[in-house]
């Protein structure tokens, strides 16, 4: 009984439904609009103060601390001579209780820029070092055709030799040696490694191609490798901390001043920072006054003695008619 009939529609409900009414935003949120412009106001005012705003003043580091126990932000990084660093690190070894004859390492920071656009590219050398620090000895492999050359490569300790057969094996890894030396007249055959061996691919530069198969042997069976990482940096070993503190440092000159060979010396130092640590302890950053070669105190020197030279000369007064 309460059932509307069929097809009966209120007064004006038909024309509501026959056309959707839009609701603006506005409308709906009356205060939506004006709280997005006051949040945007105050996000810009707060922004203008931050630039008006001094930057805050880092407080500056101090040099030295007065006491065993401190915050090492607070202060400098210490720079240590050579010889200070190699008895401190002997002494992190007794009181840690630690293995006395582990390995001593240097990180090298380079400097690799030139003029305008040019860099060093990263490079990778060997260098005999002053004091032998382990008993290991590096793998050689020798090319050579000649069978008496073969045979006085393997009298003075060649691990492999042989000729253009060992090409294959090299290619597919089936050989692996940590050099590779060749004689000259076997050179143009071994083009097919030069992008397998890349750095390692005989060269008269490096001092791995040549006639002296004995002096190449010796050399590369006892050198100290070392190359650029990450673009500017240099790991690498140098002694054993139970060494004497002169040969430790001797080793460590040596690899300095071989690094230093790879950049003109009328630049910039290639060395920008250099740190010593042993297996177990903190790095040490190192003065390099004494270490660097000093290129630039010879030229001092001889303009000097020019200089000297000059104001010894006589000076002839003119003889008087």
């Amino acid at each position: 009984a309460l059932a509307p009939r069929c097809g009966w529609v209120l007064p004006g409900l038909e024309q509501r439904l026959a056309v959707p009414a839009v609701v603006s935003p506005a409308t709906a949120r009356p205060y939506a609009a004006a709280a997005k412009t006051a949040k945007k106001d105050a996000k810009r005012g707060r922004q203008e103060k931050a630039k008006d705003k001094p930057p805050p003043r880092r407080r500056p580091l101090m040099s030295k601390p007065v006491d065993d126990v401190y915050l090492t932000w607070l202060y400098r990084r210490p720079c240590h001579e050579p010889e200070q660093a190699v008895a401190m690190l002997k002494r992190f070894q007794e009181l840690d209780f630690t293995y006395p004859k582990q390995f001593v390492y240097i990180n090298v920071f380079l400097d690799m820029t030139l003029q305008k656009k040019k860099k060093v590219d990263p490079f990778s050398s060997s260098v005999t070092l002053p004091h032998r620090f382990t008993d290991e000895v590096n793998k050689v492999l020798v090319f050579t055709e000649n069978e008496q050359e073969a045979e006085i490569a393997r009298e003075h300790g060649a691990a492999i030799v042989g000729g253009v057969e060992l090409i294959k094996w090299i290619l597919e890894d089936e050989i692996q040696a940590d050099f590779y030396v060749a004689v000259p007249a076997i050179v143009p055959k071994l083009i097919p490694l030069r992008n397998k061996l890349k750095r390692k691919y005989p060269s008269t530069r490096k001092n791995s191609l040549g006639s002296d198969i004995p002096k190449m042997l010796q050399f590369f069976r006892e050198c100290h490798e070392y190359a650029v990482e990450d673009g500017n940096i240099i790991k690498t070993r140098i002694a054993r901390l139970d060494m004497p503190a002169e040969h430790i440092i001797a080793n460590l000159k040596t690899i300095i001043h071989d690094i230093c060979t790879f950049k003109p010396s009328n630049y910039d130092p290639i060395v920008r920072r250099l740190v010593i640590r042993s297996a177990t302890s903190e790095g040490l950053l190192l003065n390099l006054d004494g270490i660097l070669p000093e290129v630039q105190k010879v030229e001092e020197k001889e303009e000097k003695h020019e200089v000297d030279e000059d104001q010894q000369k006589p000076v002839q007064e003119p003889v008087s008619t």
